[in-house]
């Protein structure tokens, strides 16, 4: 199972925020760095000193880190033209020398896309199909061709599909809860699913789904890397917990039902429930970013018995 450090900076992060966690990510032995992509604050606050763009952060830690994995729980599709978004993440690839993922979903937040002008269209799902079949195609056009795509809301022509990622293939990840099209475009494009803030019972449905599509599509289901993305809070004793909990605002027992909290041996013991479903990767959300105690502990007491 691995562990990935997952973070929220557009609920009120520096840049230097973000390195102090990605090196503490890198020096603990933690999979990977990921954030979300998203330029403004949810639920109560005043989301100071304001959001931080997801792919100029990861451009920055490319440079700054040397060992982790870096991409995005998720890239909204309504933010970045495909043909761009392909651009920044095969440049950042090559700057970290291999080590980026791309994790898009089709964008929901309204709110965000009125706040600072950006254009929120109704059909999101169909945009993000055809952003995935772009983004991929040119990747994967070889040297000296052109890439060319025709679609109702884009249209390429004789593009040169360059620069070219570092990676033979950058793993794309697509995730949600949607019982129909998500796992069919996941069984065509994805190389990790996710299940995003989901339980045992729900994602395993999920996951069942997206292998049942990934078989039907003529494509083996063990070929994807089935994942979770769950809050994490982490204590010593009860003590440490319920103040590590306070600090984000939650209560105990909900983030107990909901996510990885409690004692190293309790946080152990459930990440092996979602492991029995098939799940091999989590991504813990750390919301007190601050707190770097907290991975510390991880690390030593919940990461070492998974190995």
């Amino acid at each position: 199972m691995d562990l990935r450090i997952f973070t929220e900076p557009q609920q009120g992060a520096t840049y230097d925020t973000l390195l102090t966690v990605a090196k503490a990510t890198e020096d603990l032995g933690f999979d990977a760095f990921f954030r979300s992509d998203h330029y403004l604050r949810m639920g109560d606050g005043d989301g100071l000193p304001g959001p931080t763009d997801a792919w100029i952060t990861l451009a920055g830690l490319a440079r700054e880190t040397s060992r982790i994995r870096l991409g995005t729980l998720m890239t909204a599709g309504t933010f970045r033209l495909p043909g761009v978004l392909a651009i920044q993440v095969a440049q950042i690839d090559q700057m970290s020398g291999g080590r980026v993922e791309l994790g898009l979903g089709a964008g929901w937040f309204e709110e965000e896309h009125k706040a600072y002008g950006i254009p929120f269209p109704k059909e999101k799902f169909g945009r993000l199909e055809e952003q995935l079949a772009i983004v991929t195609g040119l990747w994967e056009t070889k040297p000296g061709e052109t890439f060319d795509f025709h679609g109702t809301y884009y249209d390429l022509t004789d593009s040169p599909a360059l620069p070219k990622p570092a990676q033979a293939r950058i793993p794309v990840l697509i995730g949600g809860h949607g019982a129909t099209r998500t796992p069919r475009l996941a069984a065509r494009y994805a190389d990790e699913f996710n299940m995003p803030f989901a339980s045992v019972e729900d994602s395993d449905r999920q996951f069942g789904r997206v292998r049942a599509a990934a078989e039907a599509a003529g494509r083996a289901a063990d070929d994807i890397v089935f994942s979770n993305a769950l809050v994490v809070c982490v204590g010593r004793d009860d003590r440490e917990v319920a103040r590590r909990a306070a600090a984000i605002g939650r209560e105990v027992d909900e983030l107990k039902a909901n996510g990885l909290a409690g004692s190293p041996a309790e946080v152990v013991d459930k990440i092996g429930r979602y492991a029995g479903i098939g799940s091999r990767r989590l991504y813990l959300q750390i919301l007190d970013l601050a707190d770097l105690d907290h991975l510390e502990l991880i690390s030593a007491e919940v990461q070492s018995q998974l190995s």
